[in-house]
């Protein structure tokens, strides 16, 4: 058989060993965003025989994604096709002895707990700190170890985030940073910073899943794929850190869901409506007022040449063409109502 010869470069490392590919087989991860970094991370750890893997992502597949997106081909940007729809189906297709979840979902305080349950470790691989300081919630909250990950031009950096035993991710930023910051948009990226972050992200969470988070230390690591430089500093836990110190949840105990803006997007992210959308109906009022496009997973409507709407049926919508969240929440409100 195949399979009996599938992992056996891995199994002869010694740190790992049958007993540590016993213990990835049956691990449970979630792998929140599926762009530059979790599409990496979600393909390096099906292929290290990760037995479930569970992909969570709003967004769906543009041309830009393939310079860097390890799982995506042209048809998917052709077809725009939702990113965890696809990932899944990749993955799948790379392993098909291991149970692999595409989840078209975007993570917010209310949906938390159904989408991160029953996982041993979350990979953050989105792209805005809101979600990220969500996921520290969370998983401070319930024990759960999270690996933090981040990359802009040729710079990338990489955390463990272990509760009880090291600090969190507001032990590193106690509030988002303030102003505009760099993003793929404005600076670009590198294929070879989000691959090595992502890779990092990879061999932190095979390591915790076979010897435990004792065996990492509370690390924060730094790279520069242009000057290929590398730094390590170690961060000490925060006594005063308001989530891991003071246990205050801020953000997991919030309810709204506020608009974000895309990174390596023209676009700002809707989420105000409550309850699921009907497609095929939105599709029918909206004729006459713009182009439109409607699949199995989204229903897309450009009311001008600048401007297109991806809607999708949980009444989220990505509008691309601007960043002005006041705009975005205007044609969200002008075309689907509250």
């Amino acid at each position: 058989m195949p399979g009996e010869d599938r992992y056996c470069r891995q199994t002869r490392f010694q740190p790992i060993g049958p007993a540590g590919q016993q213990r990835l087989a049956r691990a449970s991860v979630a792998i929140v965003g599926v762009g530059a970094l979790g599409s990496f991370s979600a393909g390096a750890l099906a292929r290290a025989g990760v037995g479930r893997i569970r992909i969570l992502d709003r967004d769906t597949v543009e041309w830009s994604n393939l310079q860097r997106q390890w799982l995506f081909e042209e048809e998917d940007a052709r077809e725009q096709r939702p990113k965890a729809t696809a990932a899944a189906g990749k993955l799948l297709r790379i392993n098909s002895g291991i149970d692999v979840q595409g989840l078209n979902a975007d993570l917010n305080a209310a949906n938390i707990e159904d989408l991160l349950e029953g996982v041993d470790v979350v990979v953050d691989a989105t792209d805005n700190f809101e979600t990220r300081f969500l996921i520290n919630d969370y998983c401070v909250e319930r024990g759960l170890p999270w690996v933090y990950g981040a990359a802009v031009g040729s710079y990338g950096l990489a955390f463990p985030v272990l509760p009880m035993k090291g600090p969190c991710l507001r032990c590193l930023y106690p509030a988002p940073p303030e102003g505009a910051q760099p993003t793929c948009e404005t600076a670009g990226v590198l294929n070879t910073i989000t691959s090595l972050v992502a890779a990092w992200q990879s061999a932190m969470v095979q390591r915790l899943l076979i010897e435990g988070s004792a065996a990492l230390p509370g690390r924060l690591t730094m790279f520069e794929a242009w000057e290929m430089t590398t730094r390590q500093i170690a961060i000490q836990r925060d006594e005063k850190c308001p989530c891991c110190g003071a246990r205050q949840f801020d953000f997991l105990d919030g309810r709204v869901r506020a608009p974000i803006s895309l990174c390596g997007r023209n676009a700002v992210q809707i989420h105000e409506r409550q309850g699921q959308l009907d497609l095929a109906r939105l599709e029918q009022d909206l004729a006459g007022l713009g182009d439109l496009r409607r699949n199995d997973f989204a229903l897309r409507f450009s009311p001008n040449g600048e401007i297109e709407m991806t809607i999708f049926p949980d009444g989220r919508a990505i509008i691309k063409g601007t960043q002005d969240v006041g705009v975005a929440r205007s044609l969200y409100s002008r075309y689907l109502g509250r």
